[in-house]
């Protein structure tokens, strides 16, 4: 039986069992249970609670972003969508603007990876840029949920749909690519630029990106060139099962990848469920809401399109066809040297395991024809591959170096010192 259909029946043959669990649950936590105020009552909803979480299947997360802060004042945020494609949607973080902030309004596109996780991982990424930049973000669309009709899902479709979402935004925005996104967009600017294009953006920042994987190889890297792309075809590669709405769809599925992110760190996620087993019984609830915060996104994972998986790996990983300077993208060759106009900032963890130091600065190299006012990199300490994106010392170090580079390049010089003073971070 193959794998994908394996793993949904077995999600379905425990249903029952969840059914009991849960009905256990709240048999526990009845206050009129006299058991439910002993320790032995909150183990017994403990553990019941641990077992419903590790064989939930978990769906798309809510960005969630109602509010957020500009000049001082709360201003109201709606989301809207600007921009939809079969696997994609463009989202808008639309913020209700004093008219004295209306001037200062530098537009940014996340570029959200496409790498196993929704792009609501970077709900903290979107939130820390809110206050100061008129916030897109790419929305992708699990591929299990997008009918075999609409056609498959490559590497080249990717840069087309990077390429057409500059063409909407105007051209007058700044790309931030949070980590598998830097070499599409890289290549997108490549291409725009290459044919003197109006809509490059004004500045690009790459961050932990596999940009040149020969570099530092992590695990991650010598896992793909270890193994020949048909391995990958082969291994990893299945077909969506009936009832979703993609059925019959070649994919990379999610619940592999995110066996893939278990495993490497095993020891660190069994004793966050002990940790949280344990705040439920002493009834540490901020403990236990944080651990469920975080889990309820990381757990949540959409399947691939196996077109793009496939041409990802061998081009990026296997090939390093993008630093060779053989990539192309339908048979028109990418070259970084030809970007001139669109300004380049780098930004790695010391401690990244995914993308290793140097990985993400090589774009550097490629992109010979910038002057050194256009580029910037930026290397922080003490943080591994998350924290290149989201955490404490994303909020108070790199975001406002981000924030900074944007204002120095952004259209309006007029407004740069003005803006820049209102980026920083008290």
């Amino acid at each position: 039986m193959p794998l994908y259909h394996l793993y949904e029946m077995n999600h379905a043959a425990i249903a029952p069992v969840r059914a009991v669990s849960d009905i256990t649950a709240l048999a526990f936590r009845n206050p009129l249970n006299p058991v439910s105020h002993t320790p032995f009552g909150r183990s017994v909803v403990a553990a019941c609670e641990l077992f419903e979480r590790t064989t939930r299947r978990y769906t798309k997360p809510k960005f969630g972003i109602t509010e957020t802060e500009v000049g001082g004042r709360r201003v109201t945020v709606s989301e809207k969508v600007v921009w939809r494609k079969a696997f994609c949607k463009l989202r808008h973080f639309q913020r209700a603007l004093p008219d004295d902030h209306r001037r200062n309004n530098s537009k940014v596109l996340i570029v959200a990876p496409l790498s196993g996780h929704y792009a609501t991982l970077l709900r903290g990424t979107v939130e820390t840029m809110l206050p100061r930049h008129d916030v897109y973000i790419t929305d992708w669309i699990d591929a299990r949920m997008v009918p075999a009709v609409k056609g498959k899902f490559d590497l080249d479709d990717y840069i087309d749909y990077v390429i057409e979402m500059f063409r909407v935004l105007g051209g007058n925005v700044h790309v931030v690519a949070v980590c598998q996104p830097s070499v599409p967009v890289l290549a997108a600017i490549s291409l725009l630029e290459a044919s003197a294009s109006p809509h490059v953006p004004l500045s690009m920042t790459l961050m932990g990106g596999p940009i040149d994987t020969r570099v530092n190889p992590t695990a991650v890297n010598e896992l793909a060139e270890n193994r020949s792309i048909e391995w990958f075809r082969s291994n990893v590669v299945m077909h969506v099962p009936w009832p979703h709405p993609g059925v019959m769809r070649a994919v990379y599925p999610g619940f592999l990848q995110l066996t893939g992110f278990m495993t490497m760190n095993l020891d660190r996620h069994m004793d966050a469920h002990k940790e949280l087993f344990r705040h439920l019984v002493e009834g540490d609830g901020d403990s236990a809401d944080k651990h469920r915060e975080f889990y309820d996104e990381y757990m949540a994972v959409m399947d691939l399109d196996a077109a793009f998986y496939l041409q990802t790996i061998e081009t990026v990983f296997m090939r390093h066809a993008l630093p060779k300077g053989e990539m192309t993208h339908r048979g028109t060759r990418v070259d970084p040297s030809k970007i001139k106009r669109t300004a380049l900032m780098t930004v790695e963890g010391e401690k990244d395991d995914i993308s290793g130091v140097g990985q993400t600065e090589a774009a550097h190299k490629l992109c010979s024809s910038l002057p050194d006012a256009k580029r910037v990199h930026y290397l922080q300490k003490g943080v591994g591959h998350y924290g290149v994106f989201n955490g404490s010392r994303f909020r108070s170090e790199i975001a406002p170096r981000i924030s900074d580079f944007i204002a120095t390049h952004d259209r309006d010089s007029g407004l740069v010192a003005r803006t820049v003073q209102s980026l920083r971070i008290v």
